[in-house]
């Protein structure tokens, strides 16, 4: 099997305890050809403290998906400042001599510039720097199993048309269970602003066991071809988190490639724990507006106009009763109705 290069983007944001489990399991790939890229996002706890005690081995690593490894630490980081990332300024000789299990490059961004913005710092340095065959976009809120590179590497190669491809994600736990799917690609409804999750909530019983082409593969794990990113550019950071991953994946199926759910990888997601859970005013904001943004980018005027009467005479009634009588959290209401005028009142900036 060929190994082309790979560069492994992690985002931390305030998170540093589920970023140390990510790299853990990340350390333990069967994959030989790889680097890890940790883009620090602004973080105002001790983050960057905390990631690099890890590497020297003062912090033991605990999770219920592997054993703690000491025998690859300390692992070398290499510290880059956001304009140091922007102007390409790096030591690669010296990072080159070590092996991808022995080094770390942590790269310090001055604030918060969301998924989207975090995310083109590291995917700018590595294409400008290392020079990959792939970028591959990993959530801090992750575990990965040994072989889900390779198996995504192996898929990606056997076709030229292949852009982005993407792994089953089962659920970190699920009422202790970690055999429960959250994710194995989607297709979109775009009228509704709405996808079709495929294994959503089921059991894993080998009913998603086969290679599926999708419309959206989800940005916790997403394997994607230099080409892509070099033909339809990075995320557009006026999302600043949510949606910006599937409007990527559209503009990549816009230029005749495909993207492929690869069952044979396989990771687990903490989902939504950086951003406080679904049920939070940022991801009921961002969600809202953002489905409005991302709907005038990608699809017809016709399509919208009927997104705008569903979304106003349907779903808003809908969503503030169920918000207060369902989940009793009307406090939610408001930011759904700010993220729906912000996101109305944006639509020519689009």
């Amino acid at each position: 099997m060929n190994y082309p290069r790979v560069s492994i983007i992690i985002l931390n944001w305030n998170g540093w305890r589920d970023t140390v489990e990510c790299l853990e399991s990340l350390y333990r790939i069967t994959y030989p050809n790889y680097d890890v890229i940790v883009v620090d996002n602004g973080s105002r706890d001790e983050s960057i403290q905390k990631i690099k005690e890890y590497a020297r081995g003062k912090i033991k690593v605990n999770s219920k998906f592997f054993k703690y490894n000491p025998k690859n630490k300390p692992i070398k980081v290499f510290e880059v400042g956001e304009d140091e990332a922007k102007e390409g300024k790096f030591n690669r000789p010296l990072y080159e001599k070590l092996d991808p299990d022995r080094r770390m490059i942590l790269i310090k961004n001055r604030d918060n510039y969301g998924f989207a913005g975090g995310n083109n710092v590291g995917i700018k340095f590595a294409l400008s720097v290392l020079n990959p065959s792939y970028v591959l976009l990993l959530n801090n809120d992750t575990v990965v199993d040994p072989d889900f590179l390779s198996e995504l590497v192996k898929v990606a190669e056997s076709d030229e048309k292949i852009g982005i491809v993407g792994p089953k994600i089962y659920y970190y736990d699920y009422n202790g269970r970690s055999d429960m799917i959250n994710f194995t690609g989607a297709d979109l409804i775009l009228w509704r602003g709405t996808e079709k999750r495929y294994g959503f909530n089921e059991v894993d019983r080998g009913q998603w066991d086969r290679i599926m082409s999708v419309d959206k593969i989800e940005g916790s794990c997403m394997l994607i071809k230099k080409e892509i990113l070099e033909k339809v550019g990075f995320f557009d950071e006026k999302f600043f988190c949510y949606w910006e991953e599937t409007d990527l994946c559209l503009r990549t199926k816009h230029t005749g490639h495909n993207l492929l759910y690869v069952p044979t990888a396989r990771t687990w997601h903490k989902v939504a724990s950086s951003s406080g859970g679904i049920l939070s005013n940022f991801h009921e904001y961002y969600m809202t507006r953002n489905r409005l943004w991302f709907l005038k980018r990608n699809s017809s005027s016709s399509v919208m106009r009927k997104h705008l009467t569903y979304t106003l005479l349907w779903e808003l009634p809908f969503k503030v009763t169920s918000l207060v009588l369902y989940y009793k959290r009307p406090r939610l209401v408001f930011a759904y109705l700010k993220g729906l005028s912000d996101g109305i009142t944006g639509l020519k900036a689009m």
